[in-house]
């Protein structure tokens, strides 16, 4: 069971678009360090919590407290410098720039404008492209764009760290090496909240398991209790 202090506390976040209600109710809590997972079928929910976390969703219902701060009203660059930090499901680096250059931008916003270039580099060793620093994203694979995207997230010292489908459209061999280099942040010191349709992968990756259906959380423990669940099997089988 993991002690360590509570970094996340999620209570009571929904989220409505007009009349269509997206999240109703959500709480959650992380604990630094940890692994946690969230999943469930398209339009369940999942992208707009994220969202609602990282401030890309300036508006919702509840709270979100990370560290024991507020983050309400709070936007993305400013709670990234609060330790929270997230990948995209569709990477969008600056085209135009190289992949040195890629890292630095997120830093020079994040109050580390002095020794931007050292620790874009450093980001680039942990996620293996140190060799491609000076390459344009074009030119990179697929999987290396997944890399690039996980450095530009990493670059501020995040305490907890947002992958959000980081594998879709990755090979096994490819989501193999995706897991690996989440494992070594975690290992770290950093919590990940992975967003994951690929259920091996979050599976073998998570201490827990949290279940969003219909906007609302209807599982939460760990992986072998949550996918025992009958509410769970309906809702990926389409019974729900």
């Amino acid at each position: 069971m993991n002690e360590a202090p509570v970094l996340l506390r999620a209570e009571g976040v929904g989220k409505r678009f007009g009349g269509f209600v997206a999240l109703r109710d959500i709480d959650i809590e992380m604990r630094a360090g940890e692994r946690l997972g969230l999943i469930g079928p398209n339009g369940s929910g999942k992208s707009t919590f994220v969202n609602c976390l990282s401030g890309n969703f300036a508006a919702y219902e509840g709270r979100v407290v990370m560290g024991g701060h507020p983050l309400e009203g709070l936007k993305p660059h400013r709670r990234v410098r609060h330790g929270l930090a997230r990948t995209f499901q569709l990477p969008q680096p600056f085209g135009s720039l190289p992949v040195l250059e890629n890292v630095r931008v997120p830093l020079l916003f994040s109050g580390e404008p002095g020794n931007a270039t050292t620790r874009a580099l450093e980001c680039l060793e942990q996620v293996d492209l140190a060799g491609k620093a000076d390459r344009l994203p074009r030119e990179l694979t697929q999987v290396e764009l997944r890399r690039l995207e996980l450095a530009r997230a990493i670059a501020a010292h995040p305490r907890l760290l947002i992958a959000d489908e980081a594998m879709a459209g990755l090979s096994h061999a490819e989501v193999d090496q995706m897991l690996a280099l989440l494992f070594r942040l975690n290992a770290g010191g950093m919590a990940v909240l992975m967003i994951e349709h690929i259920m091996r992968a979050v599976t073998e990756f998570s201490e827990r398991l949290v279940v969003f259906v219909a906007g609302r959380k209807i599982a939460e423990g760990t992986p072998r209790e949550v996918l025992a669940l009958r509410d769970v099997e309906d809702a990926y089988l389409g019974r729900q």
